[in-house]
């Protein structure tokens, strides 16, 4: 199935559409339908085939091509959702509720406002709602979002100095696991290997894949193996340039050796089964 992938924001999730009849290019603002509520959205994925087994069950078409005063106006509607954030922020301190707004968003055909908020745990804003709705005058929607989420929206600089990857470029978050950080011999240091979230950073993943493989080709840690001058016991390893540490047997100085230089099997040795009447 042709369809045309879109996004929301500059780094969200891509969402399918039809194009129908028309022709879409990259970066082409759009107007759709998204949760009963008319969106724009930029065109991220100009033309793919889909099979449709991977795709949701309806799968809605791209009304049109935005126009310039439909952009203009998109762009007001940022600006007013902008002016929102103070006075949601007010009206949250005015009912002393324990959450923190971190963003406003107005749908294109302005019938629905969405607060995007943190908070430690649930918090009861039935009361805030209606005070929104009667400010506003349209329906409100308070959506509570993981401190991920909030990194992803309000940006910022990552501990190597460039803008997060979850603000520009990450389209979903991927799993990270502490696993990984250990394969690639990182400081397990919180610190050091958290992002502006506090959660591990998501380019632990980037490399892991070649981590893997280069585990599967290598022996592990106090692996005994057969080198070229003997046998040694590995103390150390160099996974991306495929190099072993070995403490030779006799020698106090460690040796370097290609991981295909040597001899070794992976995992621990097999242990055969005790026969009937024998102990184990």
């Amino acid at each position: 199935m042709e369809v045309v992938g879109v996004r929301f924001r500059e780094s969200g999730h891509v969402y399918y559409y039809t194009p129908g009849n028309d022709e879409y290019r990259y970066d082409d603002a759009v107007i759709v339908e998204s949760q009963q509520a008319k969106m724009m959205a930029r065109v991220a994925i100009a033309k793919v085939d889909i099979q449709q087994s991977d795709l949701p069950n309806e799968v809605l078409p791209i009304l049109h091509k935005a126009t310039e005063q439909e952009i203009q106006k998109n762009q007001q509607n940022q600006r007013d959702a902008q002016a929102a954030m103070l006075v949601g922020k007010r009206k949250i301190r005015a009912h002393e509720l324990e959450m923190k707004l971190v963003g406003v968003e107005y749908t294109f055909d302005r019938s629905k406002m969405i607060f995007y908020f943190t908070a430690d745990g649930r918090v009861d804003f039935r009361e805030l709602v209606k005070d929104l709705a009667g400010e506003f005058r349209t329906r409100i929607e308070l959506r509570q979002i993981g401190v991920r989420d909030e990194a992803k929206l309000l940006g910022g600089l990552g501990p190597c100095g460039r803008p997060l990857c979850c603000g520009t470029f990450l389209g979903d978050f991927i799993p990270v696991s502490i696993k990984m950080a250990k394969d690639q011999g990182l400081s397990l240091n919180p610190t050091k290997i958290s992002g502006l979230c506090g959660r591990l950073m998501c380019c632990l993943k980037y490399e892991n894949d070649e981590y893997e493989i280069a585990k599967k080709e290598m022996p592990d840690y106090g692996k005994e193996v057969q080198t070229p001058d003997g046998k040694g016991r590995v103390v150390g390893l160099n996974l991306l340039n495929r190099i072993v540490r070995v403490r030779l047997v006799g020698r106090e100085t460690p040796v370097e050796y290609l991981a295909s230089e040597l001899e070794f099997t992976k995992g621990r040795p097999h242990k055969p089964k005790a026969k009937a009447g024998e102990r184990s």
